[in-house]
């Protein structure tokens, strides 16, 4: 008996030996990729909470139990309550920078396509979720008490907003379209997906993606009588 003791515990000390190597000659990328996953899988889980329960209403424990994780585990990643809400809503404004500006890349350059490329982006199933746009005005809820929210909010918008304005002015000056300016209508289209947007989180599911296309494809019919409805091969 006291040789197949010490016998598993040799062995069991080997296996210990063995997976630490195995963790030490892991390449850096591949410890970082799982480091990646967890965070995104965290970050996803206060995204659920914050949707179902609030900025205010929801635990570090909640996102645990939702991510499948110890509590130990996020307080490894993210340290504090207030880290992981900044880095969720980096992680969203991230996100919806990459679809707006993938879409606007993929679309030549005819600023007609580039425009509605850059509009029809707001409703990617990527970004355009009930429980995503319920996260957004749950941050712009906290934005006038958080200095470090509506900082980062107005960045977000200020970028948007420059390059919305730069394919609206390409489209005024090649039309020749009288009595409205780039600003003015980059202003118009922000505030109709904003508005969608808002309807979409209250309506209950009875809008949709295509319902909200529908919408931008007549608005910007009415402002830009002359560019859309897009023409094949144009």
């Amino acid at each position: 008996m006291g040789r197949v003791k010490q016998a598993r515990q040799e062995d069991s000390a080997g296996t210990t030996q063995r997976r630490a190597a195995a963790l030490r000659s892991a390449k850096p990328a591949e410890r970082t990729a799982s480091r990646d996953v967890r965070r995104r899988q965290m970050i996803e889980a206060t995204i659920v909470e914050i949707a179902e329960r609030g900025i205010s209403g929801f635990k570090l424990s909640d996102v645990a139990k939702s991510a499948g994780v110890a509590v130990g585990m996020v307080n490894l990643h993210f340290t504090t309550k207030a880290a992981l809400l900044d880095q969720t809503l980096d992680h969203l404004s991230d996100e919806y920078q990459a679809c707006w500006k993938a879409a606007i890349g993929a679309r030549g350059l005819d600023p007609a396509r580039r425009l509605y490329a850059m509009m029809a982006a707001d409703f990617d199933g990527a970004v355009c979720t009930r429980r995503r746009i319920a996260v957004w005005h749950a941050f712009y809820g906290e934005a006038r008490a958080r200095p470090a929210y509506r900082e980062r909010c107005a960045l977000n918008e200020a970028d948007h907003h420059e390059h919305l304005s730069k394919l609206c002015a390409a489209l005024i000056r090649r039309s020749v379209y009288k009595n409205i300016s780039a600003d003015q209508a980059a202003r118009m289209l922000a505030a109709l997906t904003d508005g969608i947007w808002l309807d979409i989180l209250l309506s209950g599911g009875r809008i949709d993606r295509d319902g909200s296309l529908e919408t931008l494809d007549q608005f910007l019919m009415a402002l830009f009588p002359k560019d859309f409805p897009l023409r094949p091969g144009t």
